[in-house]
Order: structure tokens, then C-alpha cells, then sequence
């Protein structure tokens, strides 16, 4: 399994490109989201005529964009990180921007979560209490209601 996470090697060992249908089978999406981050341009595919060829680079690439959307990050964060570990080599100012990131993420997380157990709590009570309400209220079940009496 950890094989198919690249693009192939050739003999001398370097990554070979691979068509748009390959690419999006390694990375589990569809043709039409890898042309959808190419328009925005965070990834940029080889061309040959019409066909686009992705390198490892851009595999790669893909992966992190789709790390930061399942992580809730907007294109334009991702397209940040992105910018960023094309001009740090070593990664460090990356590395500094993704902490500040990820924090604010967890906290913001957290906000929601809390909120999210707030309004469970709230319409657990309000459940129970409609339910009280309607057992209190309900009717023996022989009346008659259409008023009719025998």
C-alpha cells in the first residue's frame, strides 16, 4: 500500500509523471477536483497537449491541500502554507505560520464543540419536558371525541 502513495520510479530511480485518471485514483478524489485546485492554482500539472501530468511534486502537494481542507483550513490558509514551503526551504517560517494556525483551529474547535453541547443539553431538556407535557395531557385511549356519547 505505501507503493501506491507516489508516482512511479523509472529505472534510474526518479519519479515518472502520471495522467490526471492516475493521479486522482492515488489520491482518492475525482479528475474534477484535481482541475478544480489547478484553476485556483495551488498545483500546477505539466501539460502535453491537452493531457496533464502530475510529478511527485504536485502529488504531493495534493496531499497537503487535502490534509488542510479535512483539517477545516480555507484554500486561501492552504494556499499560504503552500506559498510558503515553495520560498523556506527549510521550512521554518511554514512550520511558525502552521502553529499559530492549528491553535487557532483547536480553539475555535473547542468554541464550537462547547456550543455544540450547549444546544444538545438544551433540546434534551426541552425534548423531555414535551414529553412529560404529552403524557400529562394525553386522553384515555376509549374516550370519545367527536363528543358522541352512548
Amino acid at each position: 500500500m505505501a507503493a501506491a502513495s507516489e508516482p512511479d520510479a523509472d529505472a534510474t530511480g526518479a519519479h515518472c509523471p502520471i495522467g490526471i485518471q492516475e493521479a486522482a485514483t492515488l489520491l482518492g478524489v475525482t479528475m474534477r477536483t484535481l482541475r478544480f485546485y489547478e484553476d485556483k492554482g495551488l498545483i500546477s500539472p505539466q501539460r502535453l497537449g491537452t493531457a496533464r501530468l502530475y510529478a511527485r511534486r504536485e502529488i504531493v502537494r495534493m496531499q497537503l491541500i487535502l490534509r488542510g481542507k479535512r483539517l477545516g483550513f480555507s484554500i486561501r490558509e492552504i494556499q499560504d502554507f503552500l506559498d510558503l514551503y515553495d520560498v523556506d526551504p527549510e521550512h521554518h517560517a511554514q512550520v511558525e505560520k502552521l502553529v499559530i494556525k492549528v491553535g487557532d483551529r483547536i480553539k475555535h474547535l473547542r468554541q464550537q464543540r462547547h456550543a455544540i453541547e450547549q444546544t444538545l443539553e438544551e433540546l434534551s431538556l426541552i425534548e423531555s419536558e414535551a414529553r412529560d407535557w404529552l403524557r400529562e395531557h394525553s386522553s384515555p385511549p376509549n374516550d370519545n371525541r367527536n363528543g358522541i356519547h352512548a
